[in-house]
Order: structure tokens, then sequence, then C-alpha cells
């Protein structure tokens, strides 16, 4: 309505999506060209902040549009014959329900991958950074409840998750030849051996 605010939980995914790239960039250093799993129904909001890290590390970014199962396949293939050295999946909801396909075929490639959730790194991803499902979540349960206890909407702020985690698996790295720098290692909230 004009005029009107809005509340919700915000995961930050602009910001998030380009910490993840500079998190990738610094787990695989020689890496210069990165493909992005995106999802147009996400929005392009993500996109110029991403764009952005990408010049700063001089990462040359492909970005790889998925609109549903039908299309990984597909935009994976684009990326091998782009000779993609790693793989930035953004925040989606979609991108997240198709997470074992990806780390099946990001296996087959031999491309290490960023995820939103640490929940993708614990069950065989390469590397996460973000809040986990359960916190989120929670914080969506939070806000509901207050709603429901009848507090405006238009009165509540956005939240968002008060903790970010940087998971890495060592087990699916090693699996790609890849050698985590013992200084990102150090940052690491979890790592899966």
């Amino acid at each position: 309505r004009p005029g009107g605010n809005v509340t919700g939980v915000s995961i930050l995914a602009s910001e998030l999506n380009a910490k993840r790239l500079e998190l990738l960039k610094e787990a695989v250093p020689a890496a210069s060209r990165v493909a992005v799993l995106w999802d147009p129904a996400s929005g392009t909001h993500h996109l110029p902040a991403l764009n952005a890290t990408a010049r700063s590390l001089k990462v040359e970014l492909k970005i790889l549009e998925i609109r549903g199962v039908q299309g990984l396949d597909g935009a994976l293939n684009e990326a091998q014959a782009w000779r993609a050295q790693a793989l930035n999946v953004l925040a989606s909801p979609l991108l997240n329900t198709l997470r074992g396909q990806i780390f099946d075929r990001a296996a087959v490639n031999r491309l290490p991958a960023v995820y939103q959730w640490p929940e993708a790194a614990t069950a065989g991803g390469f590397m996460a950074y973000g809040p986990t499902q359960a916190e989120f979540w929670s914080a969506m349960v939070a806000q509901l409840d207050r709603v429901l206890k009848g507090a405006g909407p238009a009165g509540l702020p956005v939240v968002r998750p008060a903790r970010f985690l940087l998971v890495i698996n060592l087990k699916t790295a090693k699996a790609l030849g890849v050698g985590i720098p013992s200084t990102l290692l150090r940052r690491a909230d979890e790592i899966i051996q």
C-alpha cells in the first residue's frame, strides 16, 4: 500500500553473495573465471554488488540463469565449456532445492562451489557462508509471532539473522584437489572432515 511499511527477515542476499565470491577467491586464489548460478526469480538486485566485487578481485564472471531443474544441466555445461574454475551459487530457494544436483555436477566438473546456507557444506558442498536455515526460520517465526500477538507489521523493523557461519568441507575439497589456505581454515566456524 502506498506510504506503508513492510516487515520480514532479510538474509542480506546482495551483500552475502558478494562476500561468498570473496571467500571463494580466497579458497581458490588461482580462480579467475567464476560461473554464477542465478535464479532470475530472485531479482537482479544481487548482480551489481557481485559484479563490483568481481572487478575488485580481477575475476571474470559468467552469469548463468537457472529457471528450473531443466535449466541446470545446460547452465553447468555452459560453465564447463567456458572453462569456469569455480562456481558461486547465489541465494535462491530454487537453487537451494537443486543443491544435490549441483553438488554432483560440480564434483564431475571439478568445480569448487560456494553456497548460501551452511547446511549445504555439511551436506557435501565445497563451502558455504551465511545464516543457518534454523536461525533464518526462527527469525521468521518470531516476526510472525509478534504480528499474531497484535503488533502491526508496519511498525516492526526488518530483522536479520545474528550470525553468519563459514563452513568448509575438507572432504569435498580433497576430492576436488583443492588445498584450502590455512588463513581461511582458521576463520571457518566449522570444518567438515
